[in-house]
């Protein structure tokens, strides 16, 4: 599967990578070596955990590089009035009489803690493409679904402070 990242998304992503060998394998190597040096390996906890430590910064970078290696580079500009990446929207939910915001991102950056959908996600690909006003059908994975309505539509393409999530 390709993941559907944005020239900010690779931008970020490659800046992780660096960031990792330069800084984090550095200090993983030498504290690595530290533990060493205190005797038995066998019962050195300080040497296992600086390994295992070690070891996960190597495996997010083969992950990180995978990453940029099969991604699909999508646009991330919309016209105004449609719903696009990084834009903003306000939905009502029918079923729940309830308003909710939400920011339309790749997947990588989906958070929903923070309100941040995908636009792979069920909701994220009914509204993508979308009006402010129109009344959309959210279809979920079991086959159920549910109806909402874009009530406003906001375009913020700054995407400067967003993180990366890591897995």
């Amino acid at each position: 599967m390709k993941n559907e990242l944005t020239k900010s998304d690779i931008k970020k992503i490659e800046e992780e990578i660096e960031y990792r060998k330069l800084v984090v394998r550095k200090e993983a190597i030498e504290a690595v070596k530290e533990a060493r040096a205190h005797g038995d390996l066998s019962e050195n906890f300080e040497y296992h955990a600086a390994k295992k430590d070690k070891n996960q910064n190597e495996s997010r970078i083969r992950y990180l590089e995978r990453m940029v290696k099969t991604a699909e580079i999508v646009d991330d500009s919309s016209k105004d009035d449609e719903v696009g990446i990084n834009n903003t929207v306000t939905l009502y939910f029918e079923d729940d009489d309830e308003t909710d915001e939400f920011r339309l991102v790749t997947s990588i950056r989906g958070n929903i803690m923070k309100n941040m959908i995908s636009i792979e996600s069920p909701l994220g690909k009914a509204v993508l493409g979308k009006k402010e006003g129109d009344r959309v059908y959210v279809e979920s994975e079991t086959g159920t679904g549910y109806y909402v309505v874009i009530k406003k539509l906001v375009n913020t393409n700054d995407d400067s402070q967003d993180k990366i999530q890591s897995f």
